[in-house]
């Protein structure tokens, strides 16, 4: 179980492709918690990288999630294909000139597919053109530097719209992210962490000549935490991404039906034995939440708030 709650991804373009076993492997022992890979077509942007081949290459080496992001024109075309590739999660870019009905539908096959659907969006767009779309996807991923124009600079002035991304899942306890890419590394990580960032898309950073990928992994998931604890927390550590908190202690048929309920709501569950087994003997089952939905569900489903449950 990990003790905090930032998670990172390693955004691959600046990696070795020559060597990716070696690559994945070594991030893979340094605590990266998922690979990010952006597929461009040389349209959207002016780069050229790869496609569901490279993908799927990934799949046969790793477990690690693979967050699969389209920077290209038609990315309707690349689900069926990245789906069946391995992808864990699929974004899409909000300006890319398909119509919204085209996206709609291609966000709805992804979650279809049992992966996680998510928008994008460049320097200049506003967090507010997802609106539309915030009920159909899993994950908002702002960018913030220009990825038509590789080698700039973190864009400080604009990472308020991080915060603004985590205000689109508002009303949801549980189930999404907020994803951001660009100029990210141990000098940024405390910012976007500040502001809410789930997930911090990391690539340069790593893969500089002379530095220890564990410890800048280690690092900037530290700072993201404590930039956490300073603005959202007001002094508070962030609950653990990891943690399960009991919320209730029933007999096994009442369990079984809160947790059905819960879930409806959109908030995974465990139903657990109290005890050690014992034939003839039904045991009472505690019923878990993640930590981070506690409170919400509690207060949604009248559960109380006991001295005796726990957080695992």
């Amino acid at each position: 179980m990990s003790n905090g709650r930032a998670r990172l991804a390693a955004g691959l373009l600046e990696a070795d492709f020559g060597n990716l076993y070696r690559v994945v492997r070594k991030l893979e022992r340094a605590g990266a918690d998922r690979l990010h890979l952006d597929v461009m077509d040389g349209h959207f942007v002016p780069q050229l990288t790869f496609g569901a081949d490279v993908v799927r290459a990934l799949r046969r080496l790793t477990r690690l999630p693979l967050d699969v992001h389209l920077l290209v024109d038609r990315p309707s075309a690349l689900v069926e294909g990245l789906v069946s590739a391995g992808a864990d999660s699929i974004t899409l870019h909000i300006e890319a000139p398909e119509p919204p009905d085209a996206l709609r539908e291609a966000l709805g096959r992804i979650r279809h597919a049992g992966l996680a659907p998510g928008l994008a969006v460049n320097l200049g767009t506003p967090v507010a053109a997802l609106a539309p779309f915030a009920g159909q996807i899993d994950i908002a991923l702002v960018l913030l530097v220009d990825p038509a124009a590789p080698g700039q600079r973190f864009r400080r002035e604009l990472a308020g719209k991080v915060g603004e991304a985590r205000e689109l899942f508002a009303t949801r306890p549980h189930g999404w992210e907020v994803h951001v890419e660009g100029g990210i590394g141990r000098e940024t990580a405390d910012v976007v962490g500040g502001l809410g960032a789930d997930i911090l898309i990391v690539g340069s950073a790593l893969f500089q000549r002379g530095h220890d990928i564990a410890r800048e992994i280690r690092l900037v998931k530290a700072l993201a935490d404590e930039g956490w604890t300073r603005e959202i927390g007001r002094g508070e550590p962030p609950i653990p991404r990891d943690a399960w908190s009991i919320v209730a202690t029933l007999a096994h048929a009442d369990a079984d039906e809160l947790s059905r309920t819960i879930e409806r709501a959109g908030i995974p569950t465990l139903v657990l034995r109290t005890g050690p087994y014992v034939p003839g003997v039904d045991a009472q089952r505690v019923v878990m939440v993640p930590s981070s939905a506690e409170v919400f569900t509690r207060k949604r489903f009248g559960l109380g708030f006991a001295e005796e449950d726990e957080t695992l």
